[in-house]
């Protein structure tokens, strides 16, 4: 039976059907032999990581595929600020911001561009100009992560229960700070949203009058005047990966996210950049993966190469990008093959539209398993449509994990309390009975 698991997870590889490719998916219209063949080769079935139509994103997905409950999920501006290296108190808020170009009409700031471009001397004198600030108490920085994005950091009596600032549609008004509803009595939450909107009218009237934007405008270029804010969160306390998974587990990932994620979540992380190849990338990726098993159960291969080309909103490059990873597939498929023991899922985290205005969308995606032990399907593509019909079903949210775990035989039988924990894994963490 396999004892180590390789996860494959192709960002935003599901999409809609497309008129251009008659009415197929991009995926479905991708030439993709090598994931065929695994499809063939294993069980199929569809995954969502929350509630089918849900749209969710990377991070929320992945923290709910990796075994975990929503309930706990700190919220994207602490992992991210984890990601590149940001202290965080254990009571500080840490929010997502970027810099846009903005306009006033009637006492309301409507958002013009949500991802200027600026040089990197502009956006450093940017970030400069409204880096500090202070008020009733709550004290605010800024920090750079990369271009024109950064994370808040808010310290004090603060509460990460606010609502967001970016409409994300450009010609909206930017949206009033609020305390969550359930929040809504909350001091420290009245605080926080008072705090953060004293802020962002400050940076905006700093911004107008900024040389940088003064110089832009004698160019002939728009001026960045404005910021914008989401995803609030605060770090928590939950168990990480090996306690919750009993796997000792690695990330190979690229972007900020994930490594932010991994810190949060005590897996090992090997930071490996995108090239721009993304056959490479993957190939590559992979490689160091199988060179990795030794120390690692589970290990999670990542590209983000799908999920970008669906936010073009150009189907034929998210084909064209999938047909590429699927060759770098191909490149190393036969030694992964041959690793002994070895459980390989190809997955995505949730599905990134190539048309129509949504950020992602709520379909499902496609899911393969291949393994000595895992029952074979009569599935032989690996797409939305085809995984439909395989022996796995439609798998949910943490599900995921417990699959993983059973197919290495570590699957716990309920009602076994082995720990004072009711862990999902076989034999649990427990302490030897001693005789005195």
């Amino acid at each position: 039976m396999p004892d180590k698991c390789l996860l494959i997870l192709l960002d935003g590889l599901g999409d809609r059907s497309i008129e251009a490719f008659g009415w197929q998916t991009p995926l479905q219209a991708a030439r993709t032999p090598h994931l065929d063949r695994l499809a063939e080769e294993g069980a199929s079935g569809l995954y969502h990581s929350g509630a089918m139509g849900q749209a969710l994103s990377s991070e929320n997905a992945h923290f709910l595929m990796f075994g975990f409950d929503s309930k706990d999920f700190p919220g994207r501006g602490p992992l991210e600020a984890l990601g590149v290296g940001i202290s965080l108190g254990p009571n500080d808020v840490a929010v997502l911001t970027h810099f846009a170009r903005v306009h006033e009409s009637e006492d309301r700031l409507i958002l013009d561009r949500g991802e200027p471009t600026a040089s990197t001397e502009e956006a450093e004198a940017l970030f400069a100009a409204v880096s500090q600030f202070e008020v009733d108490g709550i004290s605010i920085r800024l920090e750079r992560t990369k271009g024109l994005s950064g994370i808040l950091v808010m310290e004090g009596n603060v509460s990460p229960f606010i609502t967001d600032t970016d409409p994300i549609r450009e010609g909206s008004p930017l949206a009033a700070l609020h305390p969550w509803r359930e929040h809504a009595d909350d001091p420290a939450a009245q605080r926080t949203a008072a705090a953060l909107r004293a802020y962002l009218i400050w940076a905006h009237h700093r911004l107008k009058t900024h040389p940088v934007n003064q110089a832009r405008q004698s160019r002939g270029m728009l001026p960045i005047e404005g910021l914008v804010t989401q995803r609030a969160g605060r770090l928590k306390a939950i168990p990480n990966f090996r306690e919750q998974n009993g796997l000792r587990g690695l990330s190979i990932s690229s972007g900020i996210i994930y490594w932010g994620l991994s810190a949060f979540l005590g897996l090992d992380c090997l930071r490996d950049r995108d090239t721009g190849d993304p056959a490479e990338d993957l190939a590559r990726r992979l490689t160091k993966a199988r060179e990795s098993f030794d120390h690692y159960d589970f290990i999670h291969v990542h590209t983000k190469a799908p999920d970008e080309a669906g936010h073009s909103r150009d189907p034929l490059a998210k084909k064209a990008v999938i047909e590429a990873l699927d060759e770098g597939l191909g490149r190393v498929l036969g030694p992964l093959r041959e690793e002994p023991g070895l459980l390989l899922i190809v997955t995505a985290d949730h599905s990134t539209p190539s048309c129509g205005t949504l950020i992602h969308s709520g379909e499902p995606v496609p899911l393969t398993i291949c393994g000595s032990g895992v029952r074979r399907d009569g599935v032989n593509r690996f797409d939305e449509i085809n995984a439909a019909t395989g022996a796995l079903g439609c798998v949910r949210g943490k599900e995921l994990m417990y699959l993983i775990l059973n197919y290495l035989d570590r699957a716990k039988l309920g009602g076994l309390m082995d720990t004072p924990v009711d862990q999902a894994y076989w034999p649990g963490d427990y302490e030897p009975f001693r005789l005195r």
